[in-house]
């Protein structure tokens, strides 16, 4: 490492960690003006982390969120070149912090969701029509082995609550709907044209959604699903999945 390399990582240690040691031949003057630019520094990423996360600011109160977001800014400090990722990590800071709140934290990792989303690589999804004239000579051995290209802006997060009931209390100034959930679900994120959405699904949907993700094909999603399900209900709620995936604009393309 060159000697401007190797003072550009103690000037970015220092401002990271105020326990590092200042850049050598550094004195008072500096370490001055070095507190004052991490300071700075630090207000740009709670800044940052408050653009993000509006409703979980909302859901925990300025103050609470303010301390939250230095403390994750100080112990989780961004290695990006951008404010975008800012927030990487942050719903797990919230699960340490806000440990007896599953509200905070579900509602932190799904505004991280939709942030990715509105960010990820535009993609052109499969009309319903594009989809059948693909698959209209389809036999039981194609089918079988199709799998599926999700467009890249499809999350899914694990909920407990009613995170669509949630999400729309704190759209205003009203109190927040705190809503258990009859069983687990996942909230699926996925990007209309410019506007991050969401939808609550059963977590087996989710699981599928994954499965596709890790390159699984139609085949043994099916068979996961009938083994989950009941092997009637699954082939249903399968046939059903697709079709719904397609209409939602959830699928990039096919392949086999």
């Amino acid at each position: 490492m060159s000697g401007l390399a190797q003072r550009q990582a103690a000037v970015l240690g220092a401002i990271l960690d105020e326990e590092a040691a200042l850049p050598e031949g550094w004195g008072e003057r500096q370490a001055r003006g070095l507190a004052i630019y991490r300071n700075n520094y630090r207000s740009a990423l709670v800044e940052a982390l408050r653009s993000t996360f509006e409703r979980t600011e909302r859901l925990v109160g300025a103050d609470a969120f303010a301390r939250a977001a230095a403390h994750h800014c100080i112990m989780h400090p961004p290695s990006g070149w951008t404010l975008d990722l800012v927030g990487e990590g942050f719903a797990e800071t919230c699960a340490a912090l806000f440990a007896g709140d599953p509200d905070v934290v579900e509602l932190a990792a799904l505004e991280w969701a939709m942030h990715l989303a509105f960010t990820a690589r535009d993609a052109v999804a499969l009309t319903p029509e594009g989809f059948a004239a693909t698959t209209a000579h389809f036999g039981e051995s194609e089918w079988d082995r199709l799998s599926l290209a999700l467009v890249p802006s499809l999350r899914c997060v694990a909920a407990t609550r009613d995170l669509v009931r949630l999400w729309s209390s704190l759209a205003g100034d009203g109190g927040a709907e705190l809503v258990p959930l009859d069983a687990p679900q996942l909230a699926v994120v996925w990007r209309e044209g410019e506007r991050p959405v969401f939808v609550l699904r059963p977590e087996w949907e989710g699981s599928a959604i994954n499965a596709f993700g890790a390159d699984a094909s139609w085949g043994e999603v099916c068979g996961t699903l009938a083994s989950s399900l009941g092997e009637e209900r699954g082939i249903v709620e399968a046939g059903a999945m697709l079709a719904r995936w397609v209409a939602e604009g959830w699928v990039e393309a096919i392949a086999q």
